[in-house]
């Protein structure tokens, strides 16, 4: 019986570490200084994260293809729209492999309000966003990464994010 328990003990402690381990991990990941990149966006210009200092700002990995990105944009842009004069700043960068053509007309097409951006393998390599879109890397007002999305984010998770970093 006190062997049991012993083994019981022991495997509970194990189980523990773990989970504080895997919790310290994801933490900090979190919170660490976004990494910089330079990217052009369709307008042609360049865009930098230096160009978002000071600002919440939403890094939203998405393509044209991809339906929940689709399903996103509206909730990003009502938002964008509502709080950009309060320190929200979107960039929308583009997976699309076919090309800022396609991009371009699709932007158009759905009237998006922010700013958008074609990635390249420097943003790719230093956000690492993962085989899933639509992701979102939300960097608060000191640079910082706070959070990782993956998946559709509705306009309430975003606004609720934007008002917890305002």
């Amino acid at each position: 019986m006190k062997r049991t328990t012993k083994s019981l003990t022991i495997l509970s402690l194990g189980i523990l570490a773990v989970v504080l381990t895997f919790n310290f991990l994801i933490a900090s990941a979190n919170d660490q200084a976004a990494p910089e990149f330079t990217l052009i966006a369709l307008d042609g210009k360049k865009v930098t994260l230096t160009d978002f200092e000071g600002e919440v700002f939403f890094l939203n990995f998405w393509a044209t293809w991809c339906p929940p990105c689709r399903q996103e944009i509206p909730g990003f842009m009502e938002m964008y729209d509502k709080y950009k004069g309060e320190g929200m700043e979107i960039l929308g960068v583009s997976l699309d492999r076919q090309g800022t053509d396609i991009v371009k007309a699709f932007a158009e097409k759905m009237k998006i309000t922010y700013p958008l951006a074609m990635a390249n393998m420097g943003i790719m390599q230093a956000y690492q966003p993962g085989q899933y879109i639509p992701a979102t890397i939300i960097i608060d007002r000191e640079g910082n990464i706070h959070k990782k999305h993956v998946g559709y984010m509705d306009k309430t998770q975003v606004e609720k994010m934007f008002l917890e970093l305002k």
